[in-house]
């Protein structure tokens, strides 16, 4: 990777916040996409991420209607149905049955396509795991949070089980996911887009972030980059898996991106203000070149929205 190709922390101003429109997934807006558009202006966003959630009716109506910038797409986007695989995000990018991942693949580029539609800047993506089911160690882990203090030496047993079980997995998936990014990053690059490679929730997801480093390796970070999930990254810290440190120092120089929200206990896609996210410590880690992206969930009120802009602001993150 040149020094060249990747964005690097300056004095410039970080770029406005964009809404993801997972918060647009109720019955207000679902099928007034133009209603959705005008309260994210209202309320201070200057663009919108199309999430996954979108289908193709919702997303054409974003496109349509203008009103502010599409900065990113969450693929797999627009959201679809396939007979034998289910709901497009469900799929596995990193798949043993190679037809799942060949269909995944296909629906991924659809979403490359569509930022290059909408003008978008960057692609997210999920890059499937190894298989699609919770470690049992995680399990135990989730289980346990609300009493690790008084459980002490059973909670780190646990956690050191959990990463074993993580390191023994081995590498089937993860060169599938290997072989998914790469015809996804050839797509992105003929277009002019940016791959956003996220950080995942569990811990049998990929990537880890060596796991990131190695699959980021091949590209300039302007096709394939770091996207840092906040509330990810958060809850696997709470669990005692993944450091949050430990996607800056090994990424810090790849981010192209940010979905930004609170945690509460393990509960993620708060509004800023409505956990207990260290967002000061976030915003001394971060570059001034990454997307801002807001992603809460539906149910968070306008007012709570609102106030982690005013929270983010107040931290350094957003301008």
């Amino acid at each position: 990777m040149n020094a060249a190709d990747s964005p690097a922390p300056g004095n410039e101003a970080p770029p406005p916040p964009s809404l993801s429109t997972m918060w647009a997934v109720q019955p207000r807006f679902e099928r007034d996409l133009h209603a959705f558009l005008e309260r994210a202006a209202e309320l201070g966003f200057r663009g919108v991420e199309i999430n996954h959630s979108m289908d193709a009716e919702q997303t054409g109506a974003i496109l349509g209607i203008r009103s502010l910038e599409v900065t990113g797409v969450h693929a797999p986007a627009p959201l679809e149905r396939h007979a034998t695989y289910g709901w497009n995000r469900g799929m596995n990018l990193a798949s043993t049955d190679e037809e799942e991942r060949r269909i995944a693949v296909e629906q991924h580029l659809r979403s490359v396509d569509l930022a290059t539609e909408a003008g978008a800047r960057h692609v997210v993506v999920h890059l499937g795991g190894h298989g699609k089911r919770l470690l049992e160690g995680e399990r135990r882990l989730r289980s346990m949070y609300p009493r690790r203090a008084e459980l002490g030496e059973e909670w780190a047993r646990t956690v050191d089980a959990t990463l074993q079980e993580r390191a023994a997995l081995g590498d089937d998936y993860l060169e599938r996911a290997r072989r998914s990014l790469d015809t996804l990053a050839e797509r992105a690059e003929q277009r002019g887009v940016t791959i956003g490679l996220e950080c995942r929730l569990h811990f049998h997801e990929i990537p880890s972030p060596e796991e990131a480093l190695d699959l980021l390796g091949p590209y300039p970070v302007r096709v394939a980059g770091y996207l840092h999930d906040v509330g990810h990254a958060e809850v696997q810290h709470r669990l005692g898996l993944v450091d949050r440190s430990t996607w800056f120092d090994l990424l810090g120089d790849r981010l192209v991106g940010l979905h930004l929200h609170d945690v509460r206990g393990l509960v993620d896609h708060r509004a800023p203000g409505n956990g207990d996210v260290d967002f000061e410590w976030l915003a001394t880690r971060v570059n001034a070149t990454a997307a801002r992206t807001f992603e809460v969930d539906q149910h968070e009120p306008d007012e709570d929205v609102a106030r982690g802009l005013e929270v983010l602001r107040a931290a350094g993150v957003v301008r």
